[in-house]
């Protein structure tokens, strides 16, 4: 498959979904400057998806990428949530505030969410794509049949042979450097923790389908590289933070742009599953609670938006899910479309050479 003829990009680019954090603004730029732009509705209400996709769909004409995701739905477990809130109380406290009484599982996954799958069949997005595994083979045929192109994301050969075993179109190669979540489809298995580069082109090697690398990669000399090594397109992410079009908030903001930048952590304090983020006071808190482990993802993200919002109150910015790779310091700010500008001078210069 070619994918750029498939889509009709004029660039092998794709912004990552980011959930939170990337708007139908954004990726109606991303789109309309000829790369494909994605947005992540795994934290959504299907009326919000429903009203995402409406907006983009008014904003441009091209192929866009809507994001899901499916995760396991997480077992409750009373006595180990009860024991994370008592030990996040002391910080809470910091901030005039108490933990949540209990704790919910605030984002349903795609994997049993009926009226997600309809709505998507109503709107037929041209992309869809999946996080932390993959929905059922009815489901996926449903899609198929709805003319949508499939992608899932990969952290490891043996999810890339699942994916390709489903018969999804486009594996994506999630190296350890991205930011955001691990797309690992069971967490609590060891992870290889495999780079972006070694595990494009293992896949490249080892599977049919073709591949799309992500993570670290922030300019077009890096797609470049990913290019060569067999990827037919690069994704891109905490590239896009910066530009004025994403979420991101002023502290976020600044944070990228900071010394922060240079020090991202995998952490799992935050949201209950591995995700790489700037360094601050959440990601420092391993040291202390490391010995805990965290309610399942994505009840204790319920805790973390608690936690950041009490904070935030009193001006403190630093519990954010202020989610970034560790390409962060080559982080530009100027507007969507004149990045993926920049990007494709960049990539047609490293082409001459």
């Amino acid at each position: 498959m070619n994918l750029q003829e498939r889509l009709r990009l004029t660039i092998p680019l794709i912004q990552a979904p980011m959930a939170g954090v990337s708007t139908p603004e954004l990726a109606a730029a991303v789109c309309n400057a000829g790369a494909l732009g994605s947005i992540g509705v795994g934290a959504t209400d299907v009326a919000g998806a429903r009203a995402m996709i409406e907006y983009l769909r008014g904003q441009t004409t091209r192929a866009f990428n809507v994001n899901l995701f499916v995760h396991t739905p997480p077992q409750p477990d009373t006595s180990r949530e009860r024991a994370w809130l008592e030990a996040l109380r002391p910080v809470f406290a910091e901030f005039d505030a108490t933990p949540p009484e209990h704790l919910q599982v605030i984002y349903r996954s795609f994997a049993d969410d009926p009226d997600m799958l309809a709505m998507l069949l109503a709107t037929r997005p041209p992309v869809v794509s999946f996080h932390f595994g993959l929905p059922s083979a009815d489901i996926l045929a449903a899609l198929r049949a709805a003319g949508c192109l499939l992608m899932a994301t990969a952290t490891n050969l043996a999810e890339a042979r699942m994916i390709e075993r489903a018969g999804i179109d486009i594996i994506i190669a999630q190296g350890i450097e991205a930011g955001g979540h691990r797309g690992m489809f069971d967490p609590d298995r060891p992870d290889d923790e495999l780079s972006t580069f070694v595990l494009t082109r293992l896949l490249v090697r080892q599977c049919q389908r073709p591949i799309v690398a992500a993570g670290g990669i922030m300019d077009g000399a890096g797609l470049a590289a990913a290019l060569k090594l067999g990827a037919v397109a690069g994704q891109m992410g905490t590239a896009f933070i910066a530009c004025p079009e994403s979420a991101a908030d002023e502290a976020y903001r600044a944070a990228l742009m900071g010394p922060a930048a240079a020090h991202t952590r995998l952490t799992t304090l935050i949201s209950g599953r591995p995700a790489r983020a700037l360094a601050n006071r959440f990601s420092a808190m391993e040291t202390r609670l490391g010995h805990l482990q965290p309610p399942a993802y994505p009840i204790a993200y319920d805790a973390g938006k608690a936690l950041n919002a009490a904070a935030k109150r009193f001006g403190e910015y630093g519990f954010g899910a202020q989610w970034a790779g560790q390409g962060a310091p080559l982080a530009r700010t100027m507007p969507a479309a004149s990045l993926v500008e920049t990007i494709r001078q960049e990539l047609d210069a490293c082409s001459k050479q």
